[in-house]
């Protein structure tokens, strides 16, 4: 028999934004469900790089982005979100008579709420593959699209290719504990802060790693489960046999934003959704998107950029939630943590 949950706010996406957006509503006695299509909270920060540092996050100078999520987690856990994983909001409409949203996911759960809280990040992603002969075989044992734990790598002879800071950074974190690290990028000039560039030279300079550059992907070499080289190949056809036993290939992500495109949102650019950045408040009332899936003119992706909206979509959202009843802003440090109901 189909359950029918009723709340305050659906959250969608159990990323870092999503988290800090429980916190900023049970502040203001908004309950969530939370839904995310990964079967673990933490978005791109848990299945992507959680061991990865993060440093612009306020009052921490450095934090590895999967103890980020566990933080962000204990400080949600007072107001008893309740999350449903591995499952994907497949449909979303407004109850006209008794002015909520219901949604539909796509295991059959239905969750009905005034309130609908986007944090989607980017939607739902996978790996950009580089389009190379056999690549499939290798997939899990000797080329993989993210660093779980970086100590797996200890040793390894790595190939990482890319310009971007997710390719900077982990040739430069890993560095540390593999036995040989090349770069392989296209051209000379690199997409990553200049900070971490200067980093990458200077490891360079050391031999601690080595730059190939400018040099392409063009095949793999091995016995069809274990890696051993990967050819290189300039623009001028001229080749390079790099032996290494693990390839990393860091071309971004693919990402589509599913269903919700559907939804009726005003969208931004690059499958983002407008929204009022006073209030986070999508074209759609009781909508409200936070996150790198929101835009408005200049917006920064920043996760502390998120962190505001979520706190700008709560305090907007209470109106739905508590009709008729005035908001009256006090500083956590006066109220402390209210009890969640």
């Amino acid at each position: 028999m189909q359950t029918t949950f009723e709340t305050d706010a659906i959250v969608i996406g159990a990323g870092p934004v999503g988290l800090f957006t429980v916190f900023q509503c049970g502040m203001v006695r908004i309950g969530c469900h939370v839904v995310d299509v990964l079967d673990e909270i933490g978005g791109q920060c848990t299945a992507l790089y959680p061991e990865k540092p993060i440093f612009d996050v306020p009052g921490f100078p450095r934090v590895e982005a999967g103890k980020l999520i566990e933080l962000l987690h204990e400080q949600a856990e007072p107001f008893k979100p309740v999350f449903h994983l591995g499952q994907q909001v497949v449909g979303l409409e407004r109850l006209d008579a008794e002015g909520k949203w219901r949604a539909i996911t796509s295991k059959g759960t239905v969750i009905e709420a005034p309130v609908v809280i986007i944090a989607a990040g980017v939607g739902a992603f996978g790996p950009n593959r580089p389009p190379m002969e056999g690549l499939e075989q290798y997939e899990g044992t000797s080329v993989f699209y993210m660093v779980g734990k970086r100590e797996s790598f200890r040793d390894k002879h790595i190939v990482i290719a890319g310009g971007g800071d997710s390719a900077v950074d982990w040739a430069i974190s890993l560095s540390e504990v593999a036995a040989s690290v090349k770069v392989v990028h296209r051209r000379a000039k690199f997409r990553c802060a200049p900070d971490s560039f200067d980093k990458l030279k200077a490891l360079d300079g050391a031999g601690t790693v080595e730059l190939v550059t400018p040099y392409q992907l063009d095949r793999l070499e091995g016995d069809g489960t274990a890696l051993s080289a990967v050819i290189v190949r300039d623009l001028d056809g001229n080749e390079r046999r790099l032996e290494a036993d693990t390839l990393l290939p860091f071309f971004g992500l693919s990402t589509n934003l599913g269903p919700i495109a559907e939804w009726g949102l005003e969208m931004g650019a690059k499958n983002t959704i407008a929204i009022d950045q006073t209030t986070s408040e999508t074209n759609q009332k009781g909508i409200f998107a936070v996150g790198d899936i929101a835009s408005y003119p200049h917006k920064l992706k920043l996760i502390l950029t998120g962190f505001a909206e979520a706190a700008q979509a709560a305090h907007a959202a209470f109106g739905y939630v508590h009709p008729g009843e005035a908001l009256h802003f006090e500083h956590s440090t006066t109220t402390g943590v209210p009890a969640g109901e």
